[in-house]
């Protein structure tokens, strides 16, 4: 069948809407007629170089939709069923989802070629030849072929558009925060950058019981929105964060410091490192380019303290459990999901919409393919 679809054909170009040929399921597979798919700033990643992927490619990781047919031995969802994707695939037998780390399941490994598992694609265009589908999805995309290891059936009566979000953004920040960072009742956490992602993290921390919550972003229209999310204080540069991580905490430090900037620095991560107290931690979640090396702080430091600094993929989240729990907690009233989109796009609006985020204007833009 034909789809139109954002390709990426190499870097530092912006996304060109196609018609592309897209195979039928194969076996383990699922077509997806997609509902929504998130605006992340990973996909920025590939068009800036930061992300080291196999082009061309179709963009989009945080995808939802509506299960349109299934190949051969699919089992974990039937035709019509409501997915929310994501973007770790997750086998269930591996040596880490079998140890409760699905978020590190081998069957990510070509996500950065978006091919198949198997090495294979999906997409095809005459002129461009097999097409990747970025983290095997290919959000920006009205239908995709998916693998069935990356769909989590959620309950039928949650709006799709808003439900997008749980499949990268939401845990990724909210597990940077709770499983990461590990936040307690009355702990002090320090967030750097109030993206969508990090206005996640935010209403982790908060969620959890920190009793300072303290976020730095330049731009003040996310500091006031990182307010309504659970912030207690909000500061833009890092040195106003530390002055104040000082007195509120009589000189002892903060309990983690979360780096879930768009575009992790050095400077970032050595600003968070300072501003942890003993035995606490820095939580990595942001990326760069890979041949960067961002981690330069002192030895001496991190043993005579104690400090820790680790990295988090998906929040150390669990997709084919977190996914449904965020969901839930989201049916109660519990987590906030509405108020991180900003803006909604058309397929065709999809350069306006990151324009938009590289300008600051959004904390989450979604696709919304009914329009």
């Amino acid at each position: 069948m034909k789809t139109r679809a954002a390709v990426l054909t190499g870097y530092h170009k912006p996304f060109e809407i196609r018609e592309v040929e897209l195979d039928e399921p194969g076996p383990n597979e699922v077509l997806l007629k997609m509902s929504a798919a998130g605006l992340c700033h990973s996909d920025l990643h590939m068009m800036d170089g930061d992300n080291v992927v196999r082009f061309p490619i179709v963009g989009g990781h945080e995808a939802a939709g509506i299960v349109e047919r299934v190949g051969p031995g699919v089992t974990r969802v039937k035709t019509g069923d409501h997915v929310v994707c994501s973007f770790i695939p997750s086998c269930g037998v591996c040596r880490y989802c079998s140890t409760g780390r699905q978020n590190l399941c081998n069957s990510g490994a070509t996500i950065l070629e978006g091919s198949m598992p198997d090495g294979t694609f999906r997409m095809h265009d005459d002129e461009l030849g097999d097409i990747g589908a970025f983290c095997m999805l290919g959000a920006f995309a009205e239908y995709s072929t998916v693998s069935e290891l990356s769909c989590v059936k959620v309950d039928d009566w949650l709006p799709l558009d808003k439900a997008v979000l749980v499949g990268c953004g939401v845990p990724t920040g909210w597990g940077s925060a709770v499983n990461a960072g590990a936040v307690r009742p009355g702990d002090t956490t320090v967030i750097y950058g109030l993206g969508g992602v990090g206005m996640n993290a935010v209403q982790g921390a908060a969620h959890a019981g920190a009793k300072h919550v303290i976020c730095v972003d330049p731009v003040s229209f996310k500091r006031e929105t990182a307010q309504e999310f659970g912030a207690t204080h909000v500061f833009a540069t890092a040195d106003e964060a530390a002055t104040a991580v000082n007195q509120l905490t009589w000189g002892e430090g903060a309990d983690q410091a979360i780096c879930v900037v768009g575009v992790m620095t050095e400077q970032v991560i050595t600003d968070a490192f300072n501003v942890i107290g003993k035995g606490s931690t820095v939580v990595v979640t942001g990326v760069a380019n890979p041949e960067l090396l961002t981690v330069h702080v002192s030895g001496s430091d991190m043993v005579f303290n104690q400090k820790t600094i680790r990295g988090t993929l998906f929040g150390s989240s669990n997709p084919q459990y977190d996914i449904v729990r965020m969901l839930r907690l989201y049916d109660a009233g519990q987590l906030k999901l509405d108020e991180l989109i900003t803006s909604s796009y058309t397929l065709d609006q999809i350069n306006d919409g990151y324009q938009d985020l590289r300008d600051g204007k959004i904390i989450r833009g979604v696709i919304d393919y009914s329009k």
